[in-house]
């Protein structure tokens, strides 16, 4: 991209920061050229997940993980599927060592998972790591060493050569304490792989898989990570896909990425990379890790999910995954998390929540002409990449109402939660009048708050003191008492019904009201009233003395509930929204 402005309409000045101390990947290090496939290829199937919570997740805490809220969280992973699981440095502190000593010891490891564990290559650690597995008939010793030049010659004081000797000193220690475990395999990660001079990790790794004399049943995992994210995710997926081109016995390797998210692109990094060739994805639940953390398997997982690719790890219970994650780190997930997050299925904006709407709408009347279960009929509900009762969440969120909320958010609150629809030309008025509300609170409204508000603009406040309704030949003969200004006034009169009667009377007394059209729903719940019976709500709409009025009463008896839907209405003051 160039660095100068030719763009009229781009004002954007220079900042003040040091841009020009830092350096782009490709001058950092030698980014391979080659015929690459992945950009044209597709995932169809879910890589093998591996989480790294009780590891690198761990060792990221301010409080790390005691052993109860360890063990939890190795069961939360055990449940929801995970088969091979990172589950400490057991070589690094007494706690992980007693740790994994005590999955041994109280057989808490099922027979189709594996743990790995994780050592630095130096044969003392090597030797407590292998200490810490004796009586696991699987598992996966996993060593690791930081490979790039500044590492080499800042912080491991070697050259390329006698970094790799210390490398292959520490897999032959690594293979003699394998030896006759046929069940325990091998890992090696390459710290900081993309900052490493790409001939440099192929000589080291194809050492490595000859060294540890990997077949196809017995594959050894070579770990790829993106310690410290330094470029775009395009240029991973190229040193992953060299790789996967160029390395000995690819048929006995097990490619596995461990990308970071310094860049806030470490999904989208591990995406690129299985594209590339990556059959291993190791990262944290919930993206936990240091600095910005790993890569979340929860976004991976449902990212496939919701192209539909089955990611063969249960999600079905979000709400129950976040807790336990929650707990076991001491660290929240944010209400924006993807899938997870409090807020992810919700809507505030009006044109969001009248698609979403319509959306469902749509879903449920196709799944119907199919004859299918909605919970399995394809999803196209706009706004909502997957449908929320896949991971256990409710609809009661979705939509929910602020000053930025809409009529069709507001229509869909009370029809969910109290079954009451709104009339079109009654869902403008009242969303006038809640748009008012929340300027002045500037805080979102509950459907029981709007419940609450329906009723106080247009909800009947009494006037109707008796009434009594006699059904004769010619109709329905109404006699009703009715309070004006304080005193009784009663009244009769005959019509095709007693809403019509009503009007007449109420015409008689100096308000000339024409009822415009009457729904009436039942009220499966009814704050307002403690009884078990259900209430019917009517929704009047009224010409009052010709003027558009909206009437709403509840009432168990359909009758008194309309005419005190009419009579709200023939008395509602008209309210001036400006």
């Amino acid at each position: 991209m160039s660095t100068t402005r030719a763009n009229r309409w781009n004002n954007q000045k220079p900042s003040p920061m040091p841009s020009e101390r830092y350096r782009a990947a490709w001058d950092r290090v030698d980014i391979p050229t080659f015929d690459r496939t992945w950009p044209s290829n597709r995932t169809t199937a879910a890589p093998l997940w591996v989480p790294v919570d009780l590891r690198d997740g761990n060792q990221a805490l301010a409080e790390p993980m005691d052993p109860e809220r360890k063990r939890r969280m190795f069961e939360l992973m055990v449940a929801i599927g995970y088969k091979e699981i990172e589950v400490g440095y057991p070589s690094a502190s007494q706690t992980d060592f007693d740790f994994v000593r005590d999955l041994v010891r109280f057989d808490l490891v099922p027979d189709d998972v594996t743990i790995v564990v994780f050592t630095a290559a130096r044969t003392d650690l090597i030797d407590r790591t292998y200490q810490s597995i004796e009586g696991l008939p699987n598992a996966v010793v996993h060593m690791y060493t930081a490979t790039a030049p500044t590492w080499r010659n800042v912080v491991l004081g070697k050259e390329r050569e006698e970094l790799h000797d210390m490398i292959f000193r520490a897999a032959q220690d690594v293979a003699r304490g394998g030896e006759g475990h046929d069940g325990w395999r091998f890992e090696f990660s390459p710290e900081v792989f993309n900052l490493t001079e790409p001939d440099y990790i192929l000589q080291v790794c194809n050492s490595l898989t000859e060294l540890w004399d990997a077949s196809p049943d017995r594959p050894v995992i070579h770990n790829l990570p993106a310690t410290v994210e330094i470029a775009t995710p395009n240029i991973y997926a190229d040193q992953i896909e060299y790789m996967h081109q160029n390395l000995a016995r690819r048929d006995s390797v097990i490619l596995s990425v461990h990308p970071h998210n310094d860049r806030g692109t470490g999904v989208a990094c591990a995406e690129l990379a299985v594209l590339a060739g990556a059959q291993r994805v190791e990262g944290c639940l919930f993206g936990n890790g240091e600095r910005t953390g790993n890569v979340d398997l929860v976004t991976l997982g449902l990212n496939l999910h919701a192209q539909g690719v089955d990611p063969e790890i249960d999600f079905s219970d979000i709400d129950k995954i976040r807790r336990t994650v929650e707990y076991c780190n001491r660290i929240p997930v944010h209400e924006r998390h993807p899938y997870g997050g409090d807020l992810v299925y919700t809507a505030f904006s009006g044109t969001h929540q009248d698609a979403i709407k319509k959306g469902f709408a749509h879903h449920y009347e196709s799944a119907e002409a199919a004859g299918v279960d909605p919970g399995s009929a394809p999803w196209a509900v706009p706004y909502l990449p997957i449908d929320p009762a896949d991971v256990g969440r409710d609809y009661q969120a979705v939509i929910r109402v602020n000053s930025q909320s809409g009529k069709g958010g507001i229509a869909y609150l009370l029809q969910t939660e109290y079954g009451v629809e709104l009339p079109r030309r009654l869902q403008i008025d009242f969303a006038s009048r809640v748009q008012l509300e929340t300027d002045d609170s500037g805080t979102e409204m509950t459907a029981d708050q709007l419940w609450k508000l329906l009723l106080r603009e247009y909800g009947y406040n009494g006037g109707v003191r008796r009434y009594s309704l006699e059904h004769t030949a010619d109709g329905d003969q109404l006699f009703i008492a009715i309070d004006r200004d304080g005193r009784e006034v009663t009244a009769a009169a005959s019509a095709s019904g007693p809403v019509e009667a009503l009007s007449k009377i109420l015409t008689e007394q100096g308000s000339d009201v024409e009822v415009v059209s009457l729904t009436q729903h039942s009220l499966p719940r009814n704050p307002e009233s403690s009884g078990s019976a259900n209430s019917a709500v009517t929704i009047a709409e009224c010409v009052v003395n010709g003027e558009g009025r909206w009437g709403i009463a509840v009432h168990q008896s359909v009758t008194a509930s309309a005419l005190h839907a009419v009579y709200a209405a023939s008395t509602q003051t008209v309210m001036q929204l400006t």
